[in-house]
């Protein structure tokens, strides 16, 4: 009897951890390879991505009722804004191509050609000069 070893106690805890640890990984593992954990699953995220829904919908009603700009009033502004950015583009071509034909100090209309250079060209006047 004197020949046998007890373990110490770390040796025992580390020891007990280990089986425990085994032990929980086997039942989980049993659990996971189910079915009826795959659809249970499927069930929750639906649920979770369902209040999710419901809780944005309740959060963008009470910025509405506090008359504070909510996500689709942000959305809907910044469709607008595009929507304006771009009619100024065109706007601001168009005013920039009127200024390119628009007679200089010299008597000269500035023109552009085709590919886009710039030229001059001599005015008539009514007197045939």
């Amino acid at each position: 009897m004197a020949n046998e070893r007890h373990p110490s106690p770390a040796e025992e805890t580390r020891r007990l951890y280990d089986e425990a640890e085994t032990r929980t990984a086997q039942a989980f593992e049993q659990l996971v390879a189910r079915d009826s954990f795959g659809e249970l699953l499927a069930r929750v995220t639906e649920n979770v991505v369902a209040l999710t829904k419901i809780s944005t919908d309740v959060f963008d009603l009470i910025l509405r009722n506090l008359r504070l700009a909510g996500r689709q009033d942000i959305t809907r502004l910044s469709r607008q804004l595009a929507r304006t950015e771009d009619k100024l583009e065109l706007l601001l071509q168009e005013v920039e191509r009127l200024q390119a034909q628009q007679p200089s100090g010299d008597g000269r209309v500035q023109h552009e050609d085709a590919n886009g250079a710039s030229g001059r060209e001599q005015v008539t006047s009514g007197d045939g000069s």
